[in-house]
């Protein structure tokens, strides 16, 4: 199945894996709570045991360097596409106050991004991320 849209999340290339899985894990929570209508019905096994529903459509997982990713939030941002950022204070912070008011305290050129998720037309989604590996 195609879909008409695309969910692309760039992480830093120089993170430790652990900071990979992390900065991941939110912003695919950024996408799915802020773009209404990608999350699918729940999931129930043949027992009836009840699951949580997931994204309707892939989540592909890309490496940048800080410059790549510097450059794909002012593509983002230009092109209209739904952005979550994930900055290198955000480390730091313990709640999602904190982390709001870290990225508040930055103008986007002074970001140390260290992961970027993108959602919208394929098309668009995909100029954007032209020319950035698949995390391996």
């Amino acid at each position: 199945m195609r879909f008409d849209t695309k969910i692309g999340i760039v992480v830093r290339d120089d993170l430790a894996v652990w900071q990979r899985l992390n900065v991941t894990a939110f912003l695919a929570g950024a996408v799915a709570g802020g773009v209404p209508g990608l999350i699918g019905s729940p999931y129930e096994d043949a027992s009836g045991t009840a699951y949580l529903p997931t994204f309707r459509q892939p989540v592909l997982v890309y490496v940048a360097d800080a410059g790549g990713l510097s450059a794909l939030r002012s593509r983002a941002v230009a092109r209209g596409l739904d952005t979550a950022v994930y900055i290198e204070e955000m480390f730091t912070t313990g709640n999602d106050d904190d982390n709001r008011a870290v990225v508040r305290a930055v103008t986007p050129d002074d970001m140390s991004l260290v992961g970027l998720a993108v959602h919208g037309p394929r098309n668009a989604v995909d100029k954007s991320l032209k020319g950035l590996p698949l995390h391996p």
